[in-house]
């Protein structure tokens, strides 16, 4: 587990972010910012008054980073990018999470390297990260001004043909029951939203289609909630199409894959970031995810069904 409890000792009293500092090579807004999070113990209390003085033994909750062995797809001077599998969080929930792609991430290239954006835990795919705090400035700045160019694989229900415009303002829920309030959908009162959508291939023996997703925008949830305003929801999602009572059962971990796939049609979500393009520093970088979508659409479908 990355969080661990290490004693610690300061031999003469002094404030507590400066020992983090030169003890632990923190940045000072980094050393008050965990401090003010509690993660500073003396005599078994947390300590969270950043500019408090600590003398002799103190407890601290250290980020110890570890590796499964992730290797990146692409390695620049710049930046990396992890081909995300699916069931990976991109950082921890919380302190017993026991492994997200930041550990992987910082494990290999150290404590500046920073996750530049998201994709949910069960989309798989591309995730691109800074280095250094510089690029990760710069990279964070492309996303925010929409110079990054995604594409995402999607395995929808139905038959979808030709190419399709979406463009629906999404809105977080914020009415209805505070369990599933994470559930983002379609409301005039959203953020403007557009996604393109291509049909690739569809397979009658299931009635699905293979699509490509183009996002312009980055809403949470965007394109599972755009294909599934279409009547086209992404097969193996949890949430949209799902009924309320089901949604908690997922939410907590009450679905076995059986029941999953009986109810949304596969045993993951099956959404796939494939590709991004960017400039950065004066390059041009297209990057394509090295794994085959169609055969992990097999692997997570029933076993007497195919994605082909």
């Amino acid at each position: 587990m990355p969080f661990v409890l290490k004693k610690m000792f300061a031999l003469k009293k002094q404030k507590a972010f400066l020992y983090l500092i030169e003890e632990l090579g923190y940045t000072q807004k980094e050393a008050q910012r965990l401090i003010a999070k509690g993660r500073l113990f003396v005599n078994g209390e947390p300590m969270t008054r950043t500019a408090a003085e600590i003398e002799g033994e103190f407890e601290f909750i250290y980020f110890e980073p570890i590796t499964k062995g992730l290797e990146p797809t692409a390695i620049h001077d710049e930046f990396v990018v992890f081909d995300k599998p699916s069931g990976v969080l991109i950082h921890p929930q919380n302190r017993k999470t026991p492994y997200s792609l930041i550990d992987e991430l910082k494990y290999q290239f150290g404590r500046d390297a920073n996750i530049a954006h998201r994709i949910d835990q069960e989309t798989s795919g591309l995730v691109l990260c800074a280095r250094n705090k510089e690029s990760e400035r710069d990279i964070k700045m492309m996303f925010e001004q929409r110079d990054m160019k995604k594409k995402y694989l999607a395995l929808v229900h139905g038959k979808l043909d030709g190419t399709i415009c979406i463009e629906e303002p999404l809105l977080r829920r914020e009415d209805e029951s505070a369990i599933v309030r994470m559930v983002v959908k379609v409301h005039e009162e959203g953020k403007a939203s557009k996604t393109d959508i291509k049909a690739l291939k569809y397979f009658e023996d299931r009635n699905m289609t293979l699509v490509e997703c183009s996002p312009y925008t980055g809403r949470q949830h965007q394109i599972r909630v755009h294909l599934f305003h279409v009547k086209h929801p992404i097969v193996g999602d949890p949430i949209y199409g799902q009924s309320e009572e089901n949604i908690v059962r997922f939410l907590d971990k009450e679905l076995d894959a059986n029941k999953r796939i009986e109810l949304s049609g596969a045993t993951r979500l099956l959404l796939h970031a494939n590709e991004l393009e960017f400039e950065l520093y004066g390059s041009i970088y297209n990057i394509k995810s090295k794994h085959n979508f169609e055969q992990i659409c097999q692997e997570s479908l029933s076993t007497h069904s195919q994605c082909e």
